[in-house]
């Protein structure tokens, strides 16, 4: 992967680059397998850039871990350019290995389609989603870009069905925190990281609510403990009061997103234009 520049004021190139936030880990892996070329000849990050040179930044090819194993299984892919690729994911399956669902995530999916289609990448997730959770997931498709993306604002939205008919819409400011009592689990607490979700209800029936939530931070498990914190737990959410005899995973789905893309620096939004919660909220 590489950027072409074209220099308007002098400056080190290692100033240029900084400006331009590229890491101390990325101008690092660029010195180890990349190359910074100005005006056709190799140089250095001590370069004395001047008006009108043209700098080729190529970047240090990534190696992905050996314990990723990639998988053939086709992507939902809603967006895909030569930076990022944001995909819908289903539920029961993890954005990345962990001890307990070592293969068959998200990230080596991903990994596998690049393969296919000749594109020599690592993936990078953005925006991690539970396991348990569907729908929108962006990954980058190198770590400058996952940098780059790690400081842009990016907006989500979800969709839930929880129990009980809760008011038609509101803010819940509640921080949140380990639960002592748990690994896993979070819970309300006056000592734990500000937390702050939108709500509003767009449906009630026989008893459930199907809700659109926006998160105004994103503290780990932050709808689900906050809905339980209301009195509504999301339907199938047996982590936190939801428990439901049919469904076994939360009916929460990540459906829309939408930030200013770090290299083109045009808007992007991305809808899932497919909602199983909205399908299964009218049979429910």
């Amino acid at each position: 992967m590489q950027f072409t520049y074209i220099i308007g004021s002098t400056c080190m190139l290692k100033t240029f680059l900084q400006e331009r936030q590229y890491s101390k880990n990325t101008i690092s892996a660029i010195k180890h397998n990349g190359a910074l070329i100005v005006n056709g000849q190799p140089e250095t990050v001590r370069k004395q850039l001047e008006i009108g040179d043209i700098l080729n930044v190529q970047l240090g090819q990534e190696t992905a871990s050996s314990n990723l194993h990639p998988f053939n299984q086709p992507l939902n892919i809603l967006y895909e350019d030569d930076y990022l690729l944001i995909v819908s994911k289903e539920a029961n399956q993890n954005c990345a290995p962990s001890r307990d669902h070592k293969h068959f995530s998200l990230v080596e999916q991903a990994l596998g389609y690049f393969k296919d289609t000749n594109q020599w990448l690592v993936p990078h997730i953005v925006t991690r989603i539970d396991r348990n959770t569907s729908g929108i997931v962006i990954l980058a498709k190198h770590g400058f870009l996952h940098h780059l993306m790690s400081k842009t604002v990016i907006d989500k939205t979800y969709l839930c069905i929880c129990y009980g008919k809760i008011r038609s819409q509101g803010l819940i400011d509640a921080p949140i925190g380990r639960d002592p009592s748990s690994i896993i689990q979070r819970r309300v607490d006056i000592a734990g990281k500000q937390a702050k979700t939108k709500y509003k209800c767009l449906q009630y029936e026989n008893h459930y609510s199907l809700c659109e939530i926006t998160l105004l931070t994103g503290r780990t498990h932050q709808i689900r403990v906050h809905l339980q914190h209301i009195g509504h737990p999301i339907v199938g959410d047996d982590l936190y009061g939801g428990t439901h005899p049919i469904y076994k995973h939360q009916l929460l789905r990540c459906s829309k997103v939408s930030f200013i893309h770090p290299i083109y620096n045009e808007t992007i939004e991305i809808q899932d234009k497919y909602d199983a919660i909205e399908n299964i909220f009218k049979m429910i």
